[in-house]
């Protein structure tokens, strides 16, 4: 009988970790990019935001401010955020695919511009698609703990 669930259990641990490995084989890594924290710190209390142009609830959060650095031809690899990643574009033209957007629509974003991911899973690519190095600010709000980014494989939606 020990035998048997011993080999229940052996054969539950192996598959545990062949999911694991071919979830980290599936991923796609970004190429061409690297990414240098500028600060991070943490909100261990609730903030309540009630202003005129924001209203937001956050429960207790890391904030974490990267510079990521692009190459011309790099990417990001696909990923998502835990959490939302503010992202203001200093230099170069960033350009972001949606993961969901079956017609792969590109979405350009040059110096001075910015948006939001809203994070939570949303699963999107960022290229350099031009000639000149892309230069991010990026302020993640992620779980206190949390890493700012997440792998995931390819969802097949862009021919790249």
């Amino acid at each position: 009988m020990r035998s048997r669930t011993t080999r229940r259990l052996a054969i539950a641990v192996a598959i545990a970790v062949l999911t694991v490995q071919a979830g980290v084989a599936l991923a796609t890594p970004g190429v061409g990019i690297s990414a240098t924290v500028l600060g991070q710190g943490t909100f261990s209390e609730r903030v309540k935001v009630n202003t005129p142009n924001i209203k937001a609830k956050i429960k207790p959060s890391d904030f974490i401010v990267q510079e990521v650095v692009i190459e011309p031809g790099g990417h990001t690899g696909w990923h998502s955020h835990p959490g939302p990643a503010l992202v203001i574009i200093k230099e170069g033209t960033f350009t972001l695919y949606d993961g969901d957007d079956r017609k792969c629509r590109p979405h350009p974003y040059g110096p001075g511009q910015s948006f939001v991911d809203q994070g939570g899973g949303h699963v999107h690519i960022g290229r350099n698609e031009g000639t000149v190095t892309v230069k991010l600010l990026v302020t993640f709000i992620v779980p206190v703990g949390a890493a700012p980014r997440i792998d995931v494989p390819d969802p097949g939606n862009c021919p790249f």
